[in-house]
This record gives structure tokens, C-alpha cells and sequence, in this order.
């Protein structure tokens, strides 16, 4: 039998070993997690009888492979959600399924609704072309930014930035809108610091700029078919308790199907020989142990795992040491209400807005964006009636000014920006606060990231070790990529196939996979 050894416990680590255990008995699967928690950035916190998504995951994917994973782990609901009754609100459901009131392992059905903050005003975001938009931007404002992207079609600038990519896209005028400073609020340089390579990867389009393109686009002679870059899905999957739930579920029948867990097993070195990785040593109670094995699957950050290893020449350290990351902090409160009005058609309890997610894109304030557990799912918030759980999502950098902040001035800091916001009141409507800290939640695309090519080349010399997941590819892949690099990589390894290109190939395609 053959050993097979997984670095961390998140979705792609997860994916890997639940494969390897379900689909051959011919090895022994060892995951290693560094903490004591499942499902890395993809986890629940659970607080004072209330849940945290960590960063909001919308379970959503058009590769079929993956969505018929998560149904076996984690059916849709065939019965009305707490929500739903209470509402009268009605789904197209499975005949057969559990009942979220009852059962656990389910799924629900969401509503996807998000807005953008902009000069204290609220914009619908897929934005749409209606006498509200238009009354928030001004009609000087809205002609400005059509005549802006005709500009932008005429004259195109050469794609060596970030900056650039989206200015050739939606025009300067949306771009200072609703690109520059949210960009540079999230990861701390300028946009024309950043490669283009994360633009044509991550962002697609802001709905108000699609529908523009598709109005300018009709009178441009020549640009009928231009295609228009989006993302407009409705309704995505969620599962109850949120996702750290499922991924708490793939953990449970790794183990029922003979797969090994070790949680607080931090990996500190990756031992290489002859041109293959031997063996890993990792700390776990106090203790450093080197476990050797046939096949390795790394989902730690590329830095670190290179970090680890010994012999890595001198260019190689160098690009991994250099690879950038932005860390992320989510400040949790409890509030009696929010102020903000729901103007929309959809019914939500105690007729709290409707959104998942609102952008904060006003640079006035630190605060990137702000979750509403309730309309994830019912079932996160203790009173989902009476109070309203709300996640302010900051960015930072590990060890700065804001990172070291106590969870008292982080939550000083969220109060004291919602009030500017008009979210809330005062102070003293907050009823309690969590604060929670993520290291390296998002790979980023400057520094030495414009060499991590030669890097990757030289990981994939060891024909034994695979990377896979966002950290492990240094890739801001969602949550559905992730695991279909570990998808590819089982297959390889079941296959014996020695050829990695189809993990790397991952989420490199140009069409956003969220696109209706």
C-alpha cells in the first residue's frame, strides 16, 4: 500500500483525501492541519450561539464534477428553510431530500442580492440601467462614464497593469469609480502596481459597466457582437450551518473511510532527495515527527512550502520569499437593527435588506465589505427575528499597524465607520463582537509573482509533489477551482500520469466561471 501525505485541512486538501479514500483502497492518506480547525479560509466560526462565514462562500459552479460533490455530501433541502415558512417563500425543490428544519446535511437555497457603497449611496450591484441609478450617479456623471468607455474603445492602452486591463475595459471614468480605490483598499498598492494577469482572472465586470457596454456597444459600428463580461448568477447553493459545515462533513467520511486526520500538525520542513520529496517533518503536542511517503499534496502557501524544503536554489528562494499575500480581518457585531431601508421586492425577516454582501467602495472608509449572516442562512444567527449578525471585512497586511490592532480597536473602528456610513446609530446598539484574523487569505500579483513561472517549473521537477488550492498554487482561486485541482491531481496520481499541466491549467480560462 502506498502513503500519500496532505498539507492542510481546507477545501483542496479536503477534496484530495475524501478522492483518494473513495476511490481506491491501495493507499493510506494522511492529512496534516496546521490548526485545530477544518475548512482553512472556507470555515465557520461559531460565536456566542451565532456563526461567522469567513470571507462568504456562495456555493456556485458550472463544473458539474463539482456541484454533484457537494449534492453527495450535502443534499438541497426538499422542505422549506425556517425562512421560507415564515415568508411564504417558495423554491423549485427536489421531491426527495432532508428538511432543514430537521436534518443537518442540507443544503439551501439562497437569493443572491449585493450592492455597492459609493458616496454614501446605494447601488444595486448586478447594477441596473433604471431612474434610481441614474438619480445616484447623476445624469452628468452617467454620460460621462458612456462617453468615457467609448474612449476606451477607440484608443486601447497596452495591458502591463492592473490599472491598464481595466481601463481598456469600462473606460478612466468607472474605472476612478469603481475600480482604483477599492482595488487599492483591498490590496494595499495601486492598480498600476498590480500584474493584469488577476483582472483577467477575477474581475469580469461590474454590471452598471456591462449594461453600458451593451448600450454603447449597439450604436459602435462594428461592435454588435462584442461579448459583455459579467457575472449575474441569482441563486446559489449554501449549506445550512455555512461552509465550514460541509467541508466538517468531508472531514468526518475521510476518517469513516480510513483517512487519516491530525489536526495542530504544523509542517516545517518538505525533505527532498534525488529529485523527489522523501519525507515531511511536522510539530504536533511539542514534538517534531518526519513521516515519509510515496505522493505529497501541498495546499500551504508556496512561500512557506518552499521555505521548507532543502536544496531549492537560490532564484527559486528568492521568487517564493518575494510572493505577496493580503491577510484578512472580519469584525463580527450583533445589532438590534440596521438602518438601512429594504427597497427591494425581496421579503426578508424583520424586512432587514436583502443583501449577502454589500462592496464599501468609498474610500473614506477602511472597511472593504460587509456580510449579513441572516441571509445566508437563518440557521447562522441565534435570533435571526430579533437581531441582525453582520461581518465588517477588513484587508490588511500581517504585522502592520492594523493587524496588530486589538479586537477592542477593530471593533471601535467598525462601529465608528458604520455610524459615518449611516449603517448604524451609536455605539450603543452593538450588542456583542467577535473579531477573527486569517493569515495569507489572498495570493497577490506583484512583487516576484511575475516570475512564479520559473518558480513552478522548478516544483514540478518533483514528480511526487503536487500544489493544489489558492495558497497552493499562489492562485486567487475560488472554492470550485480549488478542488478541481485536486480533482486532476487524484486522477494523475490514480493514473499515474506524471504530467501536471492540467493542475496548473486550472482557472486560467478567460471566461468567469460565475457567468450566466
Amino acid at each position: 500500500m502506498k502513503k500519500v501525505i496532505i498539507i492542510g485541512a481546507g477545501p483542496a486538501g479536503l477534496t484530495a483525501g475524501y478522492e483518494l479514500v473513495t476511490k481506491s483502497k491501495d493507499y493510506e492518506v494522511i492529512i496534516l492541519e496546521e490548526t485545530n480547525e477544518i475548512g482553512g479560509i472556507s470555515r465557520t466560526v461559531k460565536y456566542n450561539g451565532n456563526r461567522m462565514d469567513i470571507g462568504g462562500h456562495r456555493f456556485f459552479s458550472k463544473d458539474r464534477e463539482v456541484t454533484n460533490w457537494w449534492d453527495n455530501l450535502m443534499p438541497m433541502q426538499s422542505k422549506p428553510s425556517y425562512d421560507d415558512k415564515k415568508l411564504g417563500r417558495i423554491w423549485e425543490l427536489p421531491e426527495q431530500g432532508p428538511d432543514p428544519e430537521v436534518d443537518n446535511r442540507v443544503m439551501l437555497k439562497r437569493n443572491r442580492v449585493s450592492r455597492i457603497y459609493y458616496k454614501k449611496k446605494f447601488f444595486d450591484y448586478p447594477v441596473k440601467m433604471n431612474l434610481n441609478t441614474i438619480k445616484n450617479m447623476g445624469f452628468g456623471t452617467t454620460m460621462a462614464a458612456g462617453f468615457s468607455y467609448l474612449g476606451s474603445v477607440v484608443a486601447k492602452k497596452p495591458e502591463d497593469s492592473l490599472e491598464n486591463f481595466y481601463i481598456n475595459r469600462f473606460g478612466r471614468k468607472l474605472y476612478s469609480m469603481f475600480f482604483e480605490g477599492y482595488t487599492e483598499k483591498l490590496w494595499g498598492r495601486h492598480p498600476s502596481n498590480i500584474s493584469a494577469d488577476w483582472g483577467a482572472q477575477r474581475v469580469k465586470g461590474l454590471s452598471i459597466v456591462a449594461i453600458l457596454k451593451d448600450i454603447f456597444s449597439k450604436i459602435l459600428p462594428g461592435n454588435k457582437n462584442r461579448k459583455v463580461e459579467t457575472s449575474l448568477i441569482e441563486e446559489f447553493s449554501y449549506p445550512k450551518y455555512g461552509p465550514g459545515q460541509l467541508w466538517e462533513a468531508a472531514a468526518e467520511d475521510f476518517v469513516k473511510n480510513g483517512g487519516i486526520l491530525k489536526k495542530n500538525a504544523k509542517v516545517v520542513s518538505v525533505n527532498t532527495k534525488q529529485g523527489k520529496v522523501v519525507s515531511v517533518t511536522y510539530v504536533m503536542d511539542g514534538q517534531e515527527i518526519t513521516e515519509e511517503a510515496d505522493y505529497f499534496i501541498s495546499s500551504m502557501p508556496l512561500k512557506d512550502l518552499v521555505e521548507g524544503m532543502n536544496d531549492v536554489p537560490a532564484k527559486e528562494q528568492e521568487i517564493a520569499k518575494g510572493l505577496p499575500y493580503r491577510d484578512f480581518v472580519t469584525v463580527g457585531l450583533l445589532l438590534p437593527k440596521l438602518n438601512l431601508k429594504n427597497e427591494t421586492t425581496l421579503k426578508t425577516l424583520s424586512n432587514i435588506v436583502p443583501d449577502c454582501w454589500i462592496y464599501v467602495q468609498d474610500v473614506g472608509v477602511k472597511l472593504g465589505r460587509i456580510q449579513i449572516f441572516n441571509n445566508w442562512s437563518p440557521y447562522l444567527v441565534e435570533k435571526p427575528e430579533d437581531t441582525v449578525w453582520i461581518g465588517l471585512e477588513y484587508f490588511c497586511t500581517e504585522n502592520d499597524k492594523f493587524w496588530n490592532m486589538s479586537k477592542e480597536e477593530w471593533t471601535d473602528l467598525g462601529v465608528k465607520e458604520l455610524i459615518s456610513m449611516g449603517v448604524i446609530n451609536d455605539a450603543g446598539q452593538v450588542m456583542d463582537s467577535h473579531c477573527e484574523k486569517v493569515k495569507k487569505a489572498y495570493p497577490a500579483y506583484f512583487d516576484t509573482y511575475s516570475e512564479i513561472d520559473t518558480l513552478i517549473s522548478y516544483l514540478n521537477t518533483f514528480g511526487n509533489l503536487y500544489c493544489v488550492g489558492r495558497n497552493g498554487q499562489h492562485r486567487y482561486n475560488n472554492m470550485d477551482h480549488s478542488m478541481v485541482t485536486s480533482f486532476e491531481t487524484v486522477k494523475n496520481i490514480l493514473n499515474g500520469t506524471t504530467d501536471k499541466t492540467n493542475i496548473w491549467n486550472v482557472n486560467t480560462e478567460q471566461e468567469y466561471h460565475e457567468e450566466k
